[in-house]
């Protein structure tokens, strides 16, 4: 596998699935090499569901890919981590949610979440580079959880001010520092081919 051709772009949404104006979507639209983990047909508010949906999509790429996961799509991202040997380049996480606290209406509810097996949050440090992208006023996390968050999984952390949760919601169809934010990613983790080229 030659790991300095361009990555996949693998787009995690959260539980509202594609949203036409999100950031996400927006993204995908932007880049050559991309795809996004489709919703689910039932078994909607189930982690485990989604984390195999997460994996069926890497199952299906070759060559290196780098993950872009917002909200709900980050939890799925971090628990894909712990139990699949399934190498990734890197991933950009935006605005986990903390779901080991009450959130707002709307949302479910710390019972469903905990009988659907999103708690507790994976603390365990993550097997690949990754960003932690994070809002100071985020309805569904403090900064400081987050913070917390990613210092456990190893992550660097962007402190992204008062963005609340980076949704349509608040604002955020467009948000033109994902794909700069990508960009770095993608360049901090390309081998270099110094070596490669020496040889030749």
């Amino acid at each position: 596998m030659n790991e300095n051709i361009t990555p996949t772009v693998v787009i995690v949404p959260g539980l509202r699935d594609h949203v036409p104006d999100h950031w996400q979507t927006r993204l995908a639209g932007q880049l050559d090499r991309v795809r996004t983990v489709p919703p689910l047909e039932r078994d909607k508010l189930s982690c485990t569901a989604r984390v195999a949906a997460l994996d069926s999509v890497l199952a299906e790429i070759d060559g290196p890919v780098v993950l872009v996961a917002h909200s709900a799509g980050v939890m799925i991202t971090v628990r894909w981590a712990q139990q699949s040997t399934r190498s990734v380049r890197g991933a950009l996480l935006a605005t986990p949610p903390d779901f080991e606290a009450p959130l707002p209406d709307g949302y479910p509810s710390r019972e469903d979440l905990e009988g659907n097996g999103w708690t507790p949050i994976p603390w365990r440090r993550l097997p690949f580079p990754s960003i932690v992208a994070a809002s100071t006023t985020d309805p569904l996390a403090t900064y400081r959880r987050v913070a917390g968050m990613a210092e456990a999984w190893g992550s660097r952390l962007i402190d992204l001010g008062d963005v609340g949760h980076l949704n349509p919601a608040s604002g955020y169809g467009e948000w033109p520092r994902a794909a700069e934010l990508l960009r770095e990613l993608v360049e901090e983790t390309t081998p270099s081919i110094v070596g490669s080229e020496a040889t030749r």
